[in-house]
């Protein structure tokens, strides 16, 4: 870590489950880090945690937002009069890129940077050294001071926004998978095999690499109207059993899409190459 560092004064919004950790391992780093929360939460050992956002970003080299998507804006303008133009303001929250591009602009407006970070994968387990994507003014500074600190960073050269875009095409996939095993899993439950689907599912996961993806990306057009009607049968299954298939009945409709218009250039692409 760079010495510079040390003399540093990171504010930070929010301590959350990720805010938490974060700032548990901001503190062990050996900065000066001083916290808000308006929330009944509990305060992490060493983190000086103040009453009012003014009082956490008077003087702050760097101002940590991470909050809840729908409260980044309010987060930001809680106490922007207070922070220095110096600053560099770091929004960590999940959003659209509308709502990052505003962010930025309400940050320019009173004179200090803004980055757009995109988390890329869960904070426990990882703390400071979550792999983040970043975007705008103040993505080099961010870069900077955070990959000193241990955390992966991939700088964007973009405008806020661009960071969380690319985090909410990747949970279309990852949080369409949860979703998908879930309505699975409610539907082994009701047939009575949730343990051999469990097993089952959790090998293919586990086992999957770039070759099967592309393979299952791939496959899907040759055979679309066989999986169509396979699928069909899956969502009768499902309402035979008392489990509204609301996932399988997504599938249904996007093999219909490919019928129609093929599966992305991209992956035929990968096809090609192996």
């Amino acid at each position: 870590m760079h010495a510079g560092l040390k003399s540093k004064k990171i504010a930070l919004f929010g301590l959350g489950e990720a805010g938490s950790l974060v700032a548990i391992d901001i503190q062990k780093a050996g900065l000066n880090i001083t916290a808000y929360d308006p929330k009944h939460v509990a305060t992490p050992a060493g983190v000086n945690r103040v009453q009012t956002p003014s009082e956490a970003v008077t003087g702050a080299d760097v101002v940590i937002a991470l909050t809840a998507g729908d409260d980044a804006l309010d987060a930001l303008e809680q106490a922007i009069t207070n922070i220095p133009r110096t600053a560099l303001y770091a929004d960590f929250s999940t959003n659209s890129a509308t709502a990052k591009l505003a962010m930025a602009d309400k940050a320019a407006s009173f004179g200090f940077d803004f980055v757009d970070v995109a988390l890329m994968t869960v904070v426990p387990g990882k703390g400071l050294r979550t792999p983040v994507t970043v975007a705008g003014t103040g993505a080099l500074r961010f870069e900077e001071i955070f990959t000193s600190l241990g955390m992966p960073v991939n700088r964007l050269d973009a405008n806020a926004g661009d960071a969380a875009t690319r985090k909410l095409l990747r949970s279309v996939m990852m949080k369409g998978l949860a979703a998908v095993i879930i309505e699975s899993m409610r539907a082994g439950e009701a047939a009575g095999c949730s343990e051999w689907l469990w097993e089952n599912l959790s090998t293919e996961i586990a086992q999957a690499d770039q070759a099967f993806i592309t393979r299952l990306v791939t496959g899907t057009q040759p055979h679309a109207h066989r999986r169509l009607h396979e699928m069909e049968c899956s969502a009768a299954l499902l309402k035979d059993l008392g489990i509204e298939p609301t996932m399988t009945l997504a599938t249904v409709e996007s093999l219909k899409s490919v019928i129609r218009s093929g599966v992305p250039e991209i992956a035929r692409r990968y096809y090609r190459r192996e």
